[in-house]
């Protein structure tokens, strides 16, 4: 049998290897919806999200406005339309916010906005918002272009088309009837005195009421005033609207 060797140098014991703590091998819950990850709690899309911590905001989107305006107070009406903005849509949009300081004001642009994007109308609200951002496109309103457009997203349910629109509304593959539509508010907002009967008779030909062709000109010539607004006090967007409907 053969010797075993007994007398091998013995290698000094090696002090044990510096752990680092254990990392979450699951992302917080928050992350996981957003990359579209399984959560313990089965929800629809619109809840998921609404329990999204909002996004921060970037430091030059902080404050909301560039005036120093305090904060009126807000009427019981008004309080409650904060209270629903907050419920339905998770945040309150920094439009409401920046318009708070007087309340006769915010609730006569609530009072406008509403009735113009959201009461009965022969434009569908997809409609509405496309002439929202293609305005706001031609002013170049940062506000506008984020908020309007994600809702162009969302309506559309095509993020291209959202995208196409903030850009160049001429590149979207879009119907005649849009086109006409877009065409005539685009002009009421560059060369508003060029109007003429000629115009709004391609908007009929187009299948536009005369009625129609009043709420074209109406939302038009809100973000345009909006618009302005917007950029005289550099009104900065809720950060969540660039992520929504992407």
């Amino acid at each position: 049998m053969a010797k075993t060797n007994t007398n091998k140098k013995k290698t000094p014991a090696r002090a044990p290897a510096k752990t680092s703590p254990k990392k979450s091998a699951k992302p917080p819950v928050a992350l996981r919806a957003i990359k579209g990850g399984k959560t313990a709690e089965k929800t629809k899309p619109e809840k998921a999200m609404a329990r999204i911590a909002p996004t921060p905001a970037a430091p030059d989107d902080v404050p909301v406005i560039a005036l120093n305006l305090a904060g009126g107070k807000l009427s019981p009406a008004m309080t409650a339309y904060f209270k629903k903005c907050q419920d339905k849509l998770g945040f309150i949009p920094n439009v409401l916010a920046a318009y708070a300081f007087d309340n006769t004001k915010l609730e006569a642009f609530v009072a406008l906005y509403n009735d113009l994007m959201l009461g009965e109308s022969g434009l569908s609200k997809l409609e509405r918002e496309m002439i929202a951002v293609a305005v706001s496109s031609q002013n170049r309103c940062y506000y506008c272009l984020a908020s309007h457009g994600a809702s162009v997203r969302q309506y559309s349910m095509n993020p291209l088309l959202g995208e196409q629109l903030v850009m160049n509304y001429r590149v979207a593959r879009i119907g005649k009837r849009e086109r006409a539509m877009l065409d005539f508010a685009v002009k009421l907002t560059t060369q508003p005195w060029t109007i003429e009967e000629a115009d709004r008779e391609r908007l009929r030909r187009a299948g536009f009421s005369d009625r129609d062709i009043w709420d074209i000109s109406a939302v038009a010539a809100f973000f345009n005033m909006s618009n302005r607004v917007a950029s005289a006090t550099d009104m900065r967007p809720n950060p969540i609207y660039h992520k929504q409907a992407r």
